[in-house]
């Protein structure tokens, strides 16, 4: 029992609570950003996402655990994708352009609510650690978004930047993108692991949340330290 109590004593709760609001952003993130490729193609006449039963709030229908634990970690990462079928749209390139980009903008827009909401709670100065943890909740789910959203926007298959990009290609480069698309992934994965894209990414993700602290007008600076 008292070997117990020293493993208490000695445990890390902070850590422990900032990989826990992590991990829910992280679902929260994903969530919206899967939800919104789905309804996006919906209006625009593809049913295969609602019909898959991904027109849903539900994270485990959109959760791909290799990129949720990339989230929680590294603040970068992917969710499932959603199945699109693209001879449903009218506009196939133009409209899977919109329906790729749908994702990232849920995202920033996400992050910027999340923002709107702490700058509520820095001026109703809620006391306490109650407080503190409302805070770093909604600034979790700020940056955890921008990075989902800035992640995604790397035009390498299959993330969604890809598809955007392909869209204003000529048709036969375009069909010769989509031939070799499935290989996306692996140097998407290797570029992860080497670490090439830290670097851009984080800065990439610092001033895409600095940009949205002058919108919102929640102080940038506490995200200085603790984030970048």
């Amino acid at each position: 029992m008292g070997s117990f109590s020293t493993f208490l004593n000695n445990m890390d709760w902070t850590g422990l609570l900032m990989l826990l609001f992590s991990a829910a952003a992280a679902l929260l993130c994903i969530t919206f950003h899967e939800l919104s490729h789905g309804f996006v193609a919906w209006k625009l006449g593809d049913p295969t996402a609602k019909l898959a039963g991904r027109l849903t709030l539900n994270p485990l229908r959109h959760l791909d655990p290799l990129g949720f634990v990339m989230m929680v970690l590294l603040h970068v990462g992917w969710a499932k994708p959603v199945p699109i079928d693209l001879r449903y749209f009218k506009n196939p390139r133009r409209d899977m352009a919109l329906t790729a980009l749908a994702g990232p903008a849920s995202n920033f827009l996400l992050a910027a609510a999340a923002l709107l909401v702490g700058r509520v709670l820095l001026f109703a100065d809620i006391g306490g650690m109650a407080g503190v943890y409302a805070l770093l909740a909604v600034m979790y789910i700020a940056v955890l978004s921008v990075g989902l959203g800035v992640f995604n926007l790397i035009p390498i298959a299959p993330l969604d930047g890809s598809k955007v990009l392909i869209s204003f290609l000529p048709e036969r480069l375009y069909r010769v993108v989509l031939r070799y698309e499935r290989w996306g992934m692996l140097a998407l994965l290797l570029l992860v692991w080497l670490g090439v894209l830290n670097g851009p990414l984080n800065f990439l993700m610092s001033w895409a949340v600095r940009g949205l602290c002058f919108v919102t007008g929640f102080p940038y600076y506490l995200f200085a330290g603790l984030f970048f």
